[in-house]
């Protein structure tokens, strides 16, 4: 087991800032690793500080004097990656007028390390897999068996287990990549680290801009540490930077922070809808998320509308004149059965609201069973129904007559769509589109 000392000793070297419990666990692992040959996979939210877990790995392992680099795989094409990884010979593909060695041939008796790992194409994944099985390889457009001695550490943001389900990810690969699996917490749940990183961060950008520090208020302290950091360590830095550089005051109080914080801290995107709640699709396009917003919304106006005309029926509310009335409630008056409203269903992690049983008044409605599900509110129409099932045959037509109008070449086909080539060439397989060269 690993002792706090060691762990000291590993942040005095790596400089790593913080004493939280999830950090310092985290840490343990790595220093507990690092000795052996194994594969690691570090999960952690975008600009929690994986990649650092991987130069901490490496540098106390056998390997130290052995090259490190450090590959993006979201970052290269999906049509280069291969060359990029694995080498290609001459002649191989347009272009490669001369041999090219790999990032696994150059890195040979040291350490890679594969950030986004869940970007990387499911050919590509292939030829990884085959790498931590034997060391094997074969370049791009070679039949010769190259071999190579490289420990590879990866990382993601992303749930693997949800991209194996999707078919987007290898599952055979997943458990020969989660050997040892890390888990880099964000910086929302690392308390008093917020403080000493952000000090660490303006102390840093002071001295090499050879202006004063800022120090906090015990006030900006307590909101500094209550926000919740979605772009983690990368964000704290850059406030921490913006503030130094922008503000004459060195005394920063919560009014001036709460200046530099974002106002909302949740995202209302429909591109950050939860794809369960989507029918079980993938690849949707703007246009489909804009279809589940607007149907979302219209159920809501239906489920207010007939809460409003049953609190004119009760509680004898001021109605309006019956041909106003019958215009803004006619499908509620179409449907005769009672409603209950209910508290959509909640998963067991998510905070449940009380309910006060207090004594009911004339002024008062009683809502029953709040906290069930709304299986028997049925408030859609049936055009929603069959707008929602055209939307992949008006996707392909959209498909189909980009590709015509651009002469089938899909880069600029995908460009006037609003989409990355990559998905196109997706859709393209999805929907059998004959593609003509």
């Amino acid at each position: 087991m690993i002792n706090t000392a060691e762990i000291q000793n590993a942040k005095n070297r790596f400089g790593v800032i913080g004493n939280a419990p999830p950090l310092n666990f985290a840490l343990s692992i790595a220093i507990q690793v690092a000795p052996t040959d194994l594969t690691v996979l570090i999960n952690g939210e975008s600009g929690s500080g994986k990649e650092s877990f991987s130069k901490i790995i490496h540098g106390l392992s056998h390997r130290k004097l052995g090259p490190f680099i450090a590959i993006n795989c979201g970052a290269i094409p999906e049509g280069t990656i291969d060359s990029e990884l694995f080498g290609h010979v001459k002649g191989s593909f347009t272009g490669a007028f001369e041999e090219r060695k790999g990032y696994f041939e150059t890195t040979n008796g040291g350490t890679i390390f594969l950030d986004e790992i869940a970007e990387m194409p499911l050919g590509t994944q292939a030829r990884l897999l085959r790498i931590l099985e034997n060391g094997e390889y074969i370049p791009v457009g070679s039949s010769k068996v190259k071999k190579t001695n490289v420990r590879v550490v990866a990382a993601t943001n992303v749930n693997l287990q949800m991209a194996i389900e999707k078919g987007e990810f290898r599952e055979d690969l997943y458990y020969r990549l989660n050997t040892v699996p890390i888990v880099v917490p964000p910086l929302r749940d690392r308390g008093f680290d917020i403080e000493l990183l952000f000090i660490k961060f303006t102390s840093d950008f002071a001295e090499r801009n050879h202006i004063q520090p800022v120090d906090l208020t015990e006030e900006a302290r307590a909101m500094l540490r209550s926000f919740r950091f979605p772009g983690n360590i990368r964000q704290l830095k850059n406030i921490a930077e913006q503030i130094t550089i922008l503000e004459n005051d060195r005394v920063i109080n919560s009014q001036i922070l709460e200046k530099y914080l974002p106002k909302s801290q949740k995202s209302g995107l429909p591109a950050l809808l939860n794809p369960s709640d989507l029918g079980g699709l993938n690849d949707y396009s703007e246009r489909e998320l804009l279809y589940k917003v607007l149907f979302d919304m219209k159920k809501d106006i239906t489920d207010l509308k007939k809460l409003v005309y049953s609190m004119m029926q009760n509680d004898g509310l001021n109605a309006p004149s019956e041909s106003v009335k019958h215009d803004l409630f006619k499908d509620v008056l179409a449907s005769e059965a009672p409603v209950v409203f209910t508290r959509p269903a909640i998963a067991d992690s998510e905070p449940v609201y009380p309910v006060y049983n207090q004594p009911l008044s004339e002024n008062f409605i009683q809502i029953d069973d709040y906290q069930k599900s709304r299986e028997n509110v049925e408030d859609i129409s049936h055009e929603t129904e069959e707008e929602s099932l055209s939307l992949e045959k008006n996707e392909k037509d959209m498909i189909i007559k980009a590709l015509k109008k651009n002469n089938f070449k899909r880069k600029y086909a995908a460009m006037s769509l609003g989409i990355s080539e990559r998905t196109l060439y997706r859709k393209i397989k999805q929907y059998d589109i004959e593609d003509e060269d």
